[in-house]
């Protein structure tokens, strides 16, 4: 390697994929999946020396294994079980479920295949590892480090001269991250000048390792991925009813812990048919992850009060490229109505003198069946399959209009 080791520890991932992972133990243990690496980027070109430096990283990512300390830290999760963790302390990445090209227009090519339990594992530190293997070769990096050091600077300033006054959020940038030093002096500083302002106040971020080294909140509940696999990996299923059974699987599993619930897999619209009285009664919340977030707020608390459920009990998680003003706009509008809470990535963890990357690996196929996202912005899925795309669009349009 090149660079110094980027994922030094198994923690070093986003907390839903432990939550997600516990469920997948001990419901779906023999699903089979299928990821692909997408830069969404036109201009972007990974050079053969970067891809062989992802290689190698990823290959010392695959040494890793949990500690003892991890381990505790993970089975004090309130919803965490001890089979799963006893799972987990026998884990470990599998470098032969990778495979690492130059194909692409970009020039570089990743796909991960093999058990769910495994793949779904892979995502994050596989993104993490790309985005500051680009970033360190392919710009000036202490450049690129003192303009995000600057702008988190003024980014707090803005906490706390009252600028922006966000209530509760988190971050959320593991992912997509200028490199792991970045991410944690952003969380470190968020948090230690919480004392310092107005109206807002850092509670977490999505990185375990963060959480547990800065004593924060790990959060994170579900992904696509979730209501992919679970509604689309079984033939037997119309995948118009992928809520359903994914959040049919999400209660038998927690309870009433750990609920917020995604809402866009396949339309807000379709998701709410299934989002009914018993589900919108045990669900803390939901989350916003595409399309226009205000009509998406309107659309929840409508829905809530259809319900007889008082909005003001429930939470609203926006997280759909977040910054900070734009997140003080929502909390403006909606305070007073409902609870409402930030995930706030890209922005906080990778704001420097240069454009990040728009790079995403996603689910494309579980038990060799083609698995896709219709989300509430068009053009955001990704599949292999078009004949697929339509017919699955198909099936949700037909739900919507006859499904009373």
């Amino acid at each position: 390697m090149q660079l110094p080791q980027i994922i030094n520890s198994l923690l070093e991932n986003d907390m839903y994929k432990f939550s997600m992972g516990q469920c997948i133990y001990h419901q779906f243990s023999a699903y089979k999946t299928t990821w692909t690496f997408k830069c969404r980027n036109t201009d972007v070109v990974f050079t053969t020396e970067m891809v062989e430096e992802i290689k190698a990283q990823i290959r010392a990512y695959c040494s890793l294994r949990f500690t003892e300390e991890e381990l505790n830290y993970l089975e004090n999760v309130k919803w965490i079980k001890g089979s799963y963790v006893d799972f987990l302390r026998l884990w470990q990445p599998r470098y032969e479920d990778f495979e690492i090209g130059t194909e692409a227009d970009c020039g570089l090519t990743i796909e991960t295949k093999g058990s769910w339990l495994n793949t779904s594992m892979y995502e994050i530190p596989t993104l993490a590892i790309v985005n500051e293997v680009f970033f360190r070769m392919n710009y000036d990096y202490d450049r690129l480090y003192a303009s995000f050091r600057e702008r988190l600077a003024d980014k707090i300033q803005k906490l706390v001269d009252g600028t922006y006054c966000l209530g509760n959020f988190s971050e959320f940038g593991l992912r997509r991250r200028l490199s792991a030093e970045a991410q944690e002096l952003a969380v470190q500083e968020l948090v230690a000048h919480n004392k310092d302002y107005k109206d807002s106040a850092c509670i977490g971020t999505s990185n375990v390792y963060l959480a547990k080294k800065w004593n924060v909140t790990p959060v994170g509940t579900m992904a696509h991925e979730w209501i992919m696999c679970t509604g689309q990996g079984n033939h037997k299923h119309n995948p118009a009813y992928s809520n359903w059974y994914a959040l049919d699987a999400w209660v038998k599993e927690y309870g009433v812990l750990n609920g917020i619930a995604l809402t866009d897999t396949i339309t807000t619209d379709c998701f709410l048919k299934d989002f009914q009285l018993t589900y919108s009664t045990l669900f803390s919340g939901v989350r916003h992850d595409s399309g226009d977030p205000f009509a998406w707020g309107e659309k929840m608390i409508a829905h809530y009060e259809a319900l007889g459920i008082d909005p003001k009990r429930k939470t609203l998680l926006f997280s759909d490229s977040l910054d900070f003003e734009r997140a003080d706009k929502l909390r403006k509008t909606f305070k007073d109505r409902v609870t409402v809470a930030f995930g706030i990535g890209t922005y906080i963890s990778n704001d420097t003198c240069e454009d990040p990357l728009n790079i995403v690996m996603k689910t494309t196929a579980c038990n060799g069946m083609d698995v896709a996202k219709i989300s509430d912005t068009p053009g955001k899925e990704m599949c292999k399959n078009e004949e697929y795309v339509d017919y699955l669009t198909r099936c949700i349009q037909w739900r919507l209009e006859h499904d009373r």
